[in-house]
């Protein structure tokens, strides 16, 4: 008798486990990927000199060196995500606002945000310039969003 209910127990765990899903889709909600340009010559990527990046009332610090690109998340609980971007002693602070759409992608990645009708706003101090200024959406992170010169 004791036999029996361990070896049904056995089978009922073997039987009963599922295969493990695994999202391989690696990221599914897309950042926001910004180009820093040459202000004269706007075709040419230009380094920020010791950037720092930090996201509105958070503390956390994103970069603290010279680079011509920059990738960062969108706040996913609301529709606005503010970045203050420092170059030197100068702060830019730079607003994204959107409207999220939530787009199921498989059983083992669950959703992913979508950000539709995106509109980009700057302090302007020593960023001179950005393109575009609004995006109909960010499905993806395959090329830059935004140039910004400076």
């Amino acid at each position: 008798m004791k036999k029996t209910i361990v070896t049904l127990l056995l089978l009922m765990i073997i039987w009963g486990c599922t295969k493990d899903d695994f999202c391989i889709q690696s990221p599914v909600t897309p950042n926001l990927i910004l180009r820093f340009y040459d202000d004269i010559n706007r075709d040419e990527l230009k380094s920020t000199s010791g950037l720092y990046v930090w996201a509105e009332n958070k503390d956390t610090i994103f970069i603290n060196q010279a680079t011509d690109s920059l990738v960062i998340p969108l706040n996913t609980a609301s529709n606005q995500t503010i970045y203050n971007l420092s170059e030197g002693n100068v702060v830019n602070q730079f607003t994204i606002n959107y409207t999220i759409r939530n787009e199921f992608v498989s059983r083992s990645c669950g959703f992913k945000s979508i950000y539709e009708n995106v509109t980009f706003s700057s302090s302007s101090t020593w960023i001179t310039d950005f393109t575009p200024t609004t995006l109909t959406s960010i499905e993806n992170q395959n090329s830059a969003h935004v140039q910004i010169f400076h």
